[in-house]
């Protein structure tokens, strides 16, 4: 439906409304107003740059989205539009992610849009922002909201964002300017698993919405992932759960590339993380890990002293190699 006839539409449904007996006038005068203003306001935000609307009618329209129980019959987006039909995976995760799954999102997200996947998660906090970044270094992304096109929640990721905008690809089903609402956000899920070819889920909750998201793909008959973790904690217990149930065990990128008959492209040489000349023999470098390592463990494990431990710790935090977490040192990957 083109939104110069929507008033139209608006008008037609706000006329059967009407035949209710339950829908007073001042009700009716009020869902008319309401929707006139929205409609207002998405013709005014369609005016901007690299903005738009596509409509399941539509050759743009994602063809796997096309297929769903519920589809959404508009889709407003800003960014590149020809992401649509690209082969896509969806990533998603806790707002609290770990570090574990911070390293296991970045690594994840990088191989499969190296190899020609975009990447589609919900530009929340945590894991989301981590797949829409680390897919964006290396190939394309799409952010699906639960709120208006034009309203960046939470306003934490204003900056990436603004990116996506711009290199990747940001689309909602609910018109600008429509506020952040809780039964919004598995509408939202819904868009994320149904234009997915399979869903991976990154840490998460056995209550959440990435389970939400993992059993709506289930639904649609799409291929279901999870990335096993500690047994001891809660935040662990959605993947858990799922793989019980039966979902792929995610270890690395070609298990989810496997759904799509391709393998990993190998790193080039720009994008692998290389150990600067310098920390080549370095016996403390040496023994940081993915793993935390504690200053007392690398003190007996190089058999320097505490206040050389020290020092080169702050010299590699310095330059971005090693990053301090609860129980010790970890290798942070360079890209």
């Amino acid at each position: 439906m083109s939104l110069n006839k929507a008033p139209i539409a608006v008008q037609r449904e706000c006329r059967e409304f009407a035949e209710l007996e339950a829908i007073e006038d001042r009700c009716l005068q009020s869902i008319k107003s309401v929707q006139r203003a929205y409609i207002l306001q998405a013709m005014h935000w369609l005016e901007n740059d690299n903005c738009g609307v596509v409509g399941w009618f539509n050759d743009e329209y994602p063809a796997l989205l096309r297929t769903i129980e519920r589809p959404p019959m508009v889709l407003f987006y800003k960014g590149r539009t020809e992401l649509l039909s690209q082969a896509s995976v969806a990533m998603v995760g806790s707002r609290k992610a770990s570090h574990y799954g911070i390293q296991v999102t970045d690594q994840l997200a990088q191989e499969c849009a190296q190899s020609g996947l975009a990447v589609v998660s919900g530009l929340a906090m945590g894991i989301d922002a981590a797949a829409h970044r680390a897919a964006l270094d290396y190939g394309a992304t799409i952010a699906v909201l639960g709120t208006g096109i034009d309203q960046i929640y939470p306003r934490r990721n204003r900056e990436l964002y603004e990116l996506m905008s711009h290199q990747g690809l940001i689309i909602s089903e609910f018109s600008p300017g429509t506020p952040a609402r809780m039964d919004h956000f598995p509408r939202r899920n819904r868009i994320i698993s149904g234009m997915s070819k399979g869903v991976v889920v990154i840490e998460a909750a056995r209550r959440s919405g990435s389970i939400s998201t993992a059993l709506s793909a289930l639904r649609e008959g799409r291929e279901v992932g999870a990335v096993p973790n500690s047994i001891f904690a809660k935040s662990q217990e959605g993947c858990h759960w799922l793989l019980k149930e039966g979902a792929h065990v995610i270890t690395c990128a070609n298990d989810i590339l496997s759904w799509f008959d391709i393998s990993a492209n190998e790193p080039s040489q720009q994008t692998q993380c290389t150990i600067p000349k310098h920390l080549a023999n370095n016996p403390l470098f040496a023994n940081v890990s993915n793993d935390p390592v504690s200053l007392d463990e690398l003190v007996e494990r190089t058999g320097l002293s505490v206040a050389e431990v020290s020092e080169q710790l702050l010299l590699l935090e310095l330059e971005g190699l090693i990053t301090a977490i609860p129980g010790g040192y970890i290798k942070v990957g360079r890209r």
